[in-house]
């Protein structure tokens, strides 16, 4: 079927044994060649890690300012700022109150892209709504001068219908050239709701375009349809926790976690459709297969790359730097695999990966800096925020 082509643009990935990893999980073939276990690719580089900052309670995003800080997010609902030296911020004041139940709580933060002049953070949380029941939803504020608090916080975005339950809320931001915001949603951890991943009445399960007001771009792929929700650019995932815009193309890329099995990395294109829960490459976690085992089917989006057994995916990024050899190559926070994974793309195949154990814990997000420093922060009660330089 055309939904099961292989992505075009790139020559067939090298000959070459994968990266050392466990068994896959299950028996399922790849819809094209180097659709998984691509080749490994050695670049001969180990990483010498700094500790930056300790003590901080299970920190999930760190966003970089302009004065070379860092705006790290504490999923309990602490937004601190932490100095190059190390020293750690009180709490941010004003923020909202988040649900922090399971993997809930205060989760991504970006900056405006005109952050140097309007002085704009945005937030993604798991927000209380009642009930036990709960939603990710986004929020905005300007940061005060003296950056010890927020000002003038609005909810731009809540993901609806809201649901009783503690896992998936996706929830990674990111801004494109034109300054439009995507938002990723998971499918809430339940069978029911999971469902709602191919209704897009709903706002469930998917990957959502707003405008930095939180208004609907006009050109969003489903503007205008009835009974269908306009914020929506894609749909069909399962629960989306990492997402860059390519450098070069300007296209979204997103990384998702997969069941037992069934990671992907999916060029993100509006209007189409990724699947979850009618084809996954992965099955339940108490064993049986997801839909009788159906990997592929005709107006379904096969992944660009999948992972079996997972990674289990933090945030990634695109790297654009120079300290590493790596430039446009992917990076990957690993959480089961508490590793870098970095993989390699030529036109929208992934031809090469790596793998950086660097045996520093779980790995939540992962960003550059301007000197080309990678800077991760590690998903634990006393987590940490680590810069990562070449070992000379």
């Amino acid at each position: 079927c055309a939904a099961c082509s292989p992505p075009s643009a790139g020559p067939a990935s090298a000959q070459g044994e994968p990266v050392r990893q466990g068994a896959p999980n299950t028996a399922y073939q790849p819809a094209f060649a180097g659709q998984t276990r691509a080749p490994a690719q050695n670049t001969n580089v180990t990483a010498a890690h700094e500790v930056i900052a300790e003590g901080l309670d299970h920190p999930w995003a760190v966003a970089l300012l302009p004065d070379g800080r860092f705006l790290v997010t504490e999923r309990a609902g602490a937004m601190r700022i932490i100095t190059r030296q190390g020293a750690v911020s009180a709490p941010l004041q004003n923020l909202p109150a988040v649900d922090a139940r399971g993997q809930g709580g205060l989760l991504d933060v970006k900056l405006s892209p005109n952050f140097a002049s309007d002085r704009m953070i945005y937030w993604s949380y798991s927000e209380p709504r009642g009930d036990q029941t709960n939603g990710t939803s986004v929020a905005r504020a300007r940061l005060s001068d003296d950056a010890t608090r927020l000002e003038n916080v609005q909810v731009i975005f809540r993901q609806l219908p809201s649901w009783a339950s503690r896992g998936h809320f996706g929830s990674r931001l990111m801004f494109d050239r034109e300054g439009r915001l995507y938002v990723t949603l998971g499918d809430r951890q339940q069978n029911e709701p999971r469902e709602l991943a191919q209704d897009n009445s709903t706002l469930i399960g998917k990957v959502v375009r707003i405008n930095a007001d939180g208004s609907i771009p006009a050109d969003n792929p489903f503007v205008g349809q009835a009974n269908v929700r306009g914020e929506i650019w894609s749909t069909g995932h399962r629960n989306v926790q990492g997402a860059d815009i390519h450098p070069e193309t300007g296209a979204l890329w997103t990384i998702e976690h997969g069941p037992r099995g069934g990671d992907e990395l999916n060029l993100t294109q509006p209007g189409r459709n990724y699947g979850w829960p009618i084809i996954s490459y992965g099955i339940e976690y108490r064993g049986p297969a997801i839909n009788a085992g159906i990997t592929q089917r005709e107006g379904l989006e096969q992944p660009n790359y999948y992972w079996d057994p997972v990674i289990a995916p933090g945030d990634m990024e695109f790297y654009e730097g120079e300290l590493f050899p790596w430039r446009g190559d992917i990076l990957i926070a690993g959480l089961e695999t508490e590793a870098i994974v970095r993989v390699r793309l030529e036109g929208e195949r992934v031809v090469a990966e790596e793998r950086f154990e660097l045996g520093l814990g779980r790995i939540r997000d992962v960003t550059q800096s301007e000197d080309g420093a990678l800077w991760i922060v590690t998903d634990e009660d006393n987590g940490r925020l680590i810069r990562l330089t070449p070992r000379q």
